[in-house]
């Protein structure tokens, strides 16, 4: 099948007790078994669900793998992926990075003996000096959060399995449908499912999709053990929303490359973070790994402020400022205050991310009306 089709039908059939079309919410938390033991190939949600099941099999066919497993939120994902460590264990990692992950990283995980390395991914060749009998993981976000930095998976795949790594790639910015991580030689792809793939903001949800069954094994382990498990509902409206996930991102793309269009040469505009600018020196990496080049577009203020960026931050009408992207709806954010606020200012000065800096989430609304927002919005900054 192909993308759109398996968006629609990959671990999906109708229900075999009533015949509907749409997956069943299996609202329970339990199971009958006939005898102690023998049961339905279900025995208690915290583990396994029906619903559930359709939704990790259903990402599992986006991504071109063989298991999937959600959890209830991206980070629950990432702490499972993180679980895979003992003290003493090295883990090398990116320095444009989600600022929850940066926390989880060195304010949870660094406790436990486990060091992190945050290494610039432009140059694949970066990561090497920082192997050694300790390192055990790769975590590569790409494209990045919130500079849109996109790095070569496969150059980074092949460093990874010369020295024997496990390899995860956080490829919420992209979705299923722009990147496929394992195709490019990734052992794990994660995603916020929160965002892309729900599509609606009305969901918090997150997956890790695989190819090898003991690395699948040991993940369902955790995820079982230490219960970060989706409910019924939740999956049920991921299910949902992953339906129309052709359609809702070439509608992102087609947006966001407008709204770079306008901003490219705007005056009150200094740097413009989208990867499908012909000038970014990522430019040709994005085009050989994703199919288009995404929904989220980031800029810097020429000259302003933590104060003035802020203003105009809050003066958006149709941009909602919020946490958060993905959803049909337009989102404006401002990292330093917001999403990456737990990463040192020393750090994010040193990935770009400033205090002049605003994140778009471009949305599916009319174009028109997003530009004419942008102007207005813009139009409060005097320079």
């Amino acid at each position: 099948m192909r993308f759109a089709t398996k968006a629609i039908h990959a671990g999906q059939k109708p229900d075999p007790t009533t015949g509907a079309v749409m997956t069943p919410i299996y609202q329970t938390s339990t199971y009958w078994q006939k005898s102690p033991g023998e049961n339905q190939g279900y025995e208690y949600s915290r583990g396994t669900n029906p619903t559930r099941t359709a939704l990790e099999n259903c990402l599992a066919a986006l991504e071109n793998g063989k298991y999937g497993l959600a959890f209830s939120s991206g980070m629950g994902a990432t702490d499972a992926v993180m679980k895979l460590l003992r003290p003493g264990d090295e883990v090398i990692t990116g320095n444009d990075l989600y600022g929850g992950s940066y926390r989880m990283f060195t304010q949870l995980y660094a406790h436990y003996g486990i060091k992190f390395h945050f290494v610039d991914f432009t140059d694949p060749e970066n990561i090497v000096p920082f192997i050694n009998e300790n390192t055990k993981q790769i975590w590569l976000e790409t494209p990045s959060n919130p500079t849109l930095q996109v790095f070569d998976i496969e150059a980074v795949a092949k460093i990874a399995k010369a020295h024997q790594l496990l390899f995860t790639v956080d490829s919420t910015f992209a979705s299923p449908y722009l990147q496929n991580p394992l195709n490019l030689g990734a052992d794990i792809v994660m995603h916020s499912a929160t965002k892309y793939l729900g599509g609606h903001s009305d969901v918090i949800m997150g997956a890790l999709i695989m190819n090898d069954e003991k690395l699948y094994k040991d993940l369902f382990f955790i995820y079982n053990a230490t219960g970060a498990t989706p409910g019924p509902q939740d999956c049920f409206l991921v299910l949902r929303g992953i339906k129309t996930l052709q359609l809702r991102m070439r509608a992102h793309c087609d947006n966001t490359r407008t709204v770079a269009a306008s901003l490219m040469y705007h005056p009150k505009i200094e740097k413009l973070y989208w990867p499908g600018l012909y000038e970014n020196a990522n430019y040709q990496v994005a085009k050989k790994q994703m199919r288009d080049f995404g929904g989220m577009i980031s800029f810097t203020i020429k000259g302003a402020s933590l104060e003035e960026t802020m203003r105009v931050a809050s003066a958006f009408k149709l941009f909602t400022l919020a946490e958060s992207l993905g959803g049909v709806e337009s989102l404006v954010n401002h990292p330093v205050t917001m999403t990456h606020a737990s990463i040192p200012k020393a750090e994010r000065d040193k990935a770009g991310v400033t205090d002049n800096l605003l994140r778009l989430s471009v949305g599916i609304e009319d174009i028109e009306d997003l530009l004419e927002d942008l102007k207005q919005a813009l139009g409060v900054y005097k320079m």
